[in-house]
């Protein structure tokens, strides 16, 4: 598999380049993970940290259902990986948590984003709200707070996967 990502254009509305800001990171993410092992990607940074790129990758599939499933419109959406024995399970992958199941996740909630989001205006407010937030949010709000989500978790990805094989990039 071979990520291709593109900058959304200089030019272009504001949706266009919330969504393809969004898409470029969303791709970043999965170029860090790219090219190795289930172990490699179970592989914590350094003590004491817990972060793996398997960790982040099941945690964005998270934060995804949260922001658009939970938050935007509302769905009775439970945990995927995390719950009362485990407050941060999406962290803590095990030997037999694979890759192919992280992404397929990942790219389930993306997907599940995507038709959450299409159609509603960005000005168009939240059904729910975040256990964080007393207010409902706007769909522009989230689309700028999962860039920076992304963003954030892209820098640990670059830490990681240079501690893992040494592999540096953008």
């Amino acid at each position: 598999m071979t990520t291709q990502r593109s900058e959304p254009g200089q030019n272009a509305d504001e949706r266009t380049m919330l969504e393809g800001w969004l898409d470029y990171h969303r791709a970043t993410l999965a170029w860090k993970c790219e090219g190795l092992t289930d172990e490699q990607l179970r592989t914590a940074s350094v003590a004491p940290s817990e972060l793996s790129l398997m960790g982040l990758v099941r945690h964005m599939a998270e934060v995804e259902r949260s922001w658009f499933r939970r938050v935007f419109a509302g769905e009775d959406a439970g945990p995927i990986y995390f719950g009362e024995a485990d407050p941060d399970g999406e962290f803590h992958p095990g030997e037999a948590d694979t890759w192919q199941d992280a992404y397929e996740t990942w790219q389930a909630e993306i997907e599940a984003a995507r038709r959450n989001a299409a159609g509603h205006s960005l000005d168009e407010r939240s059904q729910g709200r975040h256990h964080s937030h007393s207010e409902p949010c706007s769909l522009r709000w989230i689309h700028t707070h999962m860039i920076e989500e992304y963003a954030r978790h892209n820098g640990h990805a670059d830490l990681i996967r240079e501690a893992i094989d040494g592999a540096t990039g953008e």
